[in-house]
């Protein structure tokens, strides 16, 4: 049955597993057995990262954030709020960023300079989708999984207004839904 919301299926289920286990391989490899504090940024991140983390083989620590520079809508508002910081002092750790989706760069740039401040050992990030037509502010990516077009996906943890989530694929919103 196909999903009313959805146009057509941009990132299948099975390209997905190939992406995360791709990312999970460079990363094993980059860390080569050192501690690694995951931080997961809620709540598109949550799918992503979970099914990441189960492929890393080196001892791993988790903890969350919740940031946002989207108020209601499809745009980034160019404002960064921290609704949720760590619990956890990264001061001499490996530091993984894992993000469901880049889209202007504004809010990965803000939490990698914060977390910076905080004197991690090293801090990198890894992204499940890339949208680098829609860049404002450039950010170095290390792990960066599939690049797509400039549409709005939900989907494998990605939503429209909290529902969507939960689809085993990233897929293209209809248009007539959000505008």
């Amino acid at each position: 049955m196909a999903n009313p919301y959805i146009e057509r299926v941009l990132v299948s289920e099975e390209e997905i597993k190939k992406t995360v286990t791709r990312l999970a391989d460079q990363i094993n490899k980059d860390y080569n057995g050192e501690e690694l504090l995951v931080v997961v940024i809620l709540k598109g991140s949550m799918i992503f990262a979970a099914d990441l983390v189960k492929e890393l083989t080196m001892p791993v620590t988790i903890d969350f954030m919740r940031a946002s520079s989207y108020r209601s809508g499809t745009a980034s508002s160019g404002f960064i709020n921290i609704k949720q910081d760590l619990g956890t002092d990264i001061s001499g750790k490996n530091v993984l960023i894992i993000e469901d989706i880049i889209d202007s760069g504004n809010t990965l740039h803000k939490l990698k300079e914060l977390l910076r401040e905080r004197n991690p050992k090293t801090i990198r990030i890894c992204t499940l989708l890339d949208k680098p037509a829609r860049r404002v502010t450039p950010v170095d990516v290390e792990y960066s999984g599939i690049a797509i077009p400039d549409e709005y996906v939900v989907g494998y943890g990605l939503d429209y207004n909290e529902i969507l989530r939960n689809l085993p694929y990233v897929g293209v919103l209809k248009r007539e839904i959000y505008e």
